[in-house]
This record gives C-alpha cells, structure tokens and sequence, in this order.
C-alpha cells in the first residue's frame, strides 16, 4: 500500500492534531505525577499509573502517527507510521478509547479544571480528529479484511500488560479488566466483548475505505 499523499491542508490538519495530543499528553502527565503526589505517592508512580492506560498509550500512537504525516523526513521509522495498515489500525484502537469511554467510563467520575481538560482531549477531542484526518488523507482502498489479526496484536499486548501489572502491583487500569474484583472469567467475558468491538469497528474502516475518495 502505498504512503501518504499529503496537500498542505491535509499536512496542516495533522500537524495541529499532532500539537494538540502532544500538548494533552504532556498536561495529563503532570496531572498523575501530581495525583500520586498528593496521595503520597512518588512521582516514579505517577509515571507508572499514567504508561498503564490504554487511553493514553494510544493517543501516543495517534501523536506519532500524525507527527509522521506532518513532517516531510523519508526516514524509515516516520515512513512505518504513514502506512495505511499502521494508520488503520490505530484509528480503530483511538476509536475504541472514546466508544468505551463515552458508554463506560465516564460516569464512574467527575474530573474538574485541568483534568477535564486532559480528559476531553484524550477522549473526544483526538478520536474525532483523528477519524477526520484519516477519512481526508488516508489511502485506505487497498486495505483487507486479512489485516484484523495484524491489527489485534496491539490491544491483546495490551492486555497481557494490564494483566501482569495488576498481578505484580495490584493496580489495575480499568473496572472491567480488574481480576482481584471481578475474577478471571468475567475479566475474559470483558475483554472479549471490546475485542469484538475492536474487530467490528476496524472491518468497518477497511469497509469505508473501500468506497471514501481517493485523498
């Protein structure tokens, strides 16, 4: 497949996404290193509570995919990022974060000044423009049903990481993945439920990318 074939809007759009999810990593960073502080935590543990989220290791997917897009260097490792396949796969995954934000997660709290702030750029603010930058840019008409076990590698990684550190520390990211609460069973019956909906969503991109404009 090939890369990108940006216009200088489509460049520009991507590089104020890229600014705009750089920006809300960076501000929700200093939020948990200043939670873990005033629980009397380290800041050491703030780091970890923050690299644990799936929410925020996707919207670092996001940034470095539309970082890629922005800038005009041939190396190897920004040319991976501009792949459809790659692109893809990430928009299912940031698709996922707002989704299962908006019907889950989002009444178990309240967050106030500058954590809502970071929470409405991490989970509407960068789904939305993200799903925008790739239905302009992305060439996505030779994508393949066959990409879905590819694209599931990443949020079943996932959980095999949130897994192993909630067995290690006893700190798990979300409700739903949390085994010392609800048992292994019901944490597999959860997990397969978003991975069907992962599934769903991205055979819905490869479906819509058959048939959108050429970019």
């Amino acid at each position: 497949m090939s890369d990108l074939r940006l216009t200088p809007g489509r460049s520009t759009l991507a590089g104020v996404g890229a600014l705009v999810g750089w920006l809300a990593l960076a501000l929700q960073l200093v939020l948990s290193i200043q939670l873990a502080l005033g629980n009397a935590r380290s800041a050491g543990w703030g780091v970890f509570m923050y690299f644990g989220y799936f929410t925020v290791l996707t919207n670092l997917l996001v940034a470095v995919v539309l970082s890629a897009a922005w800038t005009r260097s041939t190396a190897a490792f920004w040319q991976l990022w501009r792949r459809p396949g790659v692109t893809t796969g990430v928009a299912a995954s940031i698709t996922v974060v707002g989704l299962v934000y908006f019907f889950v997660l989002r009444h178990i709290w309240a967050p106030q000044g500058l954590l809502w702030l970071a929470d409405v750029l991490l989970h509407y603010v960068m789904p939305l423009l993200f799903l925008l930058w790739w239905w302009l840019a992305v060439p996505a008409r030779g994508l393949r049903w066959r990409n879905l076990p590819w694209w599931w590698a990443y949020p079943l990684g996932y959980l095999v990481y949130a897994m192993a550190r909630g067995a290690i520390w006893g700190v798990y990211p979300y409700p739903f993945v949390d085994v010392a609460t609800l048992g292994l069973g019901r944490v597999a019956v959860n997990a397969a439920g978003i991975l069907a909906g992962y599934s769903a969503i991205a055979l819905l991109l490869v479906a819509v990318g058959r048939v959108k404009p050429r970019p």
